[in-house]
């Protein structure tokens, strides 16, 4: 099967590449990308617009799937679906499932559930073992079986003499040990971030010393051991500011940031409604508008969405007793093209970069994050000017806590196509009926 899309703005950081032309899928790889490839080399052709971006499959290096152990949030299906809905072709799996991936079968099965779901899906092994903090996982096995980083995400590792030698030992390996940056004897209690709107709605807080301080002491290590440090989930100003110091020191640090801390802040929880609940918690504006500096200046390397699927029945329950955790994989690309491109904040190159091409140089995904002739044609048609509003209803998650639940957005994946495939297109809904009329396919 060949397949030909043609006319639209061809968008890869990889190679810095932004221009119109045409890309020619053949079986699973890029046949060709040129200016005019005749239709006659084609058995299907698909005309795009010159507004309708063509980039590579977007990578998540942080989701969270569910399998094993509660199918009834997510499965890797519904999971792998989601994904691309939203315009991704490769994501990465925390480890903190129910048994724990911190064993080569537990990896074995990742990867094995991954085959049928046409995406790509790597796991993120544990650090220690049972994510308990007292024993090291076998590192160099679990790389040999497909892992492609540690964490034990979910819970960080609060001993330093174990982050110490998880970094030591991962250095080896010149792998990332992902940070999940939290001093939980100064989280306490707390449920949203410890400001003027816990105080306000009689909620106990969270400071974002908290995180700040782990991520002082993991920076710290870094610079001891040499090894790689990946800090996931960053929420607060203070982290910033220690992460652009130690990259300026040139440490080897990389970062992530969600749209949610992008988009969102304490305030939102006025409501009560346990949608706006996570860990970190969204935070105070001058913390957002610290994160808005980052991704444009380069500090935070990488958007992920922290994808955390629960049943409606537990978001249900009063904010100080829900869990904590949203989705995010059908709205990121949504919310960054609103958030981002459209305030000129990031040209599309730029947004592409950190949502796609970075993260998967970071975590070593190569057949991720480019598009090349002879590549894996893992590929995302984005159309940035399609205004859709979010119904959580329409999700293809088994989840639905989103936070951006009723907002309207500008801009999303209309067509995703992994390993050659086209796996997701869009078909409108009622409301979008008007504005997709428009479109050329």
């Amino acid at each position: 099967m060949k397949t030909l899309l043609k006319g639209g703005r061809v968008i890869n950081p990889a190679t810095g590449l932004d221009q119109v032309m045409d890309v020619l899928i053949e079986d699973n790889v890029i046949a060709a990308m040129e200016s005019n490839i005749p239709a006659a080399r084609a058995d299907e052709v698909i005309e795009l617009k010159e507004t309708q971006w063509v980039t590579p499959g977007l990578v998540d290096v942080h989701v969270h799937f569910r399998d094993p152990g509660n199918p009834d949030k997510e499965t890797t299906a519904t999971g792998a679906a989601s994904a691309l809905a939203g315009g991704f072709t490769t994501v990465c799996v925390m480890p903190n499932t129910s048994p724990v991936i911190d064993s080569t079968p537990m990896v074995q099965y990742i990867m094995n559930a991954a085959q049928p779901t046409g995406i790509q899906i790597f796991p993120i092994a544990a650090v220690t073992r049972g994510l308990e903090g007292e024993e090291m996982t076998a590192i160099g096995t679990l790389l040999q079986n497909g892992a492609v980083g540690f964490s034990d995400d979910g819970r960080p590792v609060s001993s330093a003499n174990m982050m110490r030698k998880a970094l030591e030992y991962s250095k080896m390996f010149d792998v990332p040990i992902v940070c999940h940056a939290e001093d939980c004897t100064l989280c306490g209690n707390g449920v949203m971030h410890e400001g003027y709107y816990s105080t306000l709605l009689g909620l106990p807080g969270i400071p974002s010393v908290a995180e700040s301080v782990m991520v002082a002491r993991d920076i710290e290590l870094a610079r001891f051991t040499g090894g790689r440090v990946h800090f996931a989930h960053v929420s607060s100003k203070e982290s910033v500011a220690l992460i652009r110091q130690a990259k300026a020191e040139g440490l080897n640090i990389t970062a992530e940031t969600t749209p949610h801390y992008l988009s969102l802040t304490d305030a939102c929880c006025q409501g009560y409604d346990p949608d706006f609940k996570m860990n970190g918690p969204l935070r105070a504006e001058s913390d957002q508008k610290a994160l808005i500096d980052a991704v444009m200046d380069g500090t935070i390397d990488v958007i992920a969405t922290d994808h955390a699927p629960h049943t409606p029945d537990e978001k249900a329950m009063a904010f100080d007793c829900a869990p904590n955790g949203v989705i995010g994989l059908e709205t990121s690309l949504g919310v960054m093209l609103t958030h981002f491109y459209h305030t000129k904040r990031l040209q599309p190159l730029d947004l592409i970069k950190i949502m796609s091409s970075r993260p998967a140089e970071i975590f070593k995904l190569k057949a991720s994050g480019n598009l090349a002739v002879g590549q894996r044609a893992d590929i995302a048609v984005i159309d940035p000017n399609l205004e859709w509003q979010v119904d959580p209803a329409q999700f293809k998650s088994k989840s639905r806590n989103t936070p951006f639940k009723g907002q309207t957005l500008k801009g999303r994946a209309v067509m995703t196509f992994a390993n050659g495939r086209c796996l997701y297109r869009l078909e409108a809904s009622p409301q979008e009926t008007a504005v997709a009329a428009g479109r050329s396919f």
